[in-house]
């Protein structure tokens, strides 16, 4: 059965989609391991959460990009925001990610 979304869907920070149930994800904006175990969080669609760590090292997310701001101007994450949007809400990748050479 598709994913369907409604009016009171979270919208994701990164790509202003509508999350529906069974694709969100919560990204830690500075990672438990860089010492963000207690702090702030952001509801995430479970393909832009994969995409941020498939990106960015945990060193990167803490020190240069630990912020919805921060994150959008990376040149990767930017482009694949571009791609992501003209997708469904529910749209999930068929191909498993792995992490890009950086």
């Amino acid at each position: 059965m598709p994913n369907t979304t409604t009016n009171n869907d979270p919208i994701c920070p990164l790509c202003d989609r509508p999350i529906p149930d069974g694709s969100r994800s919560l990204h830690h904006l500075i990672p438990k391991l860089k010492g963000g175990k207690g702090g702030p969080t952001v509801l995430l669609h479970q393909i832009c959460h994969k995409e941020v760590h498939a990106t960015l090292t945990e060193a990167e997310l803490a020190r240069n990009f630990n912020t919805v701001p921060a994150l959008r101007t990376h040149p990767r994450l930017e482009k694949f925001l571009c791609w992501v949007r003209k997708r469904p809400p529910g749209f999930r990748s068929k191909v498993p990610g792995k992490r890009r050479g950086r």
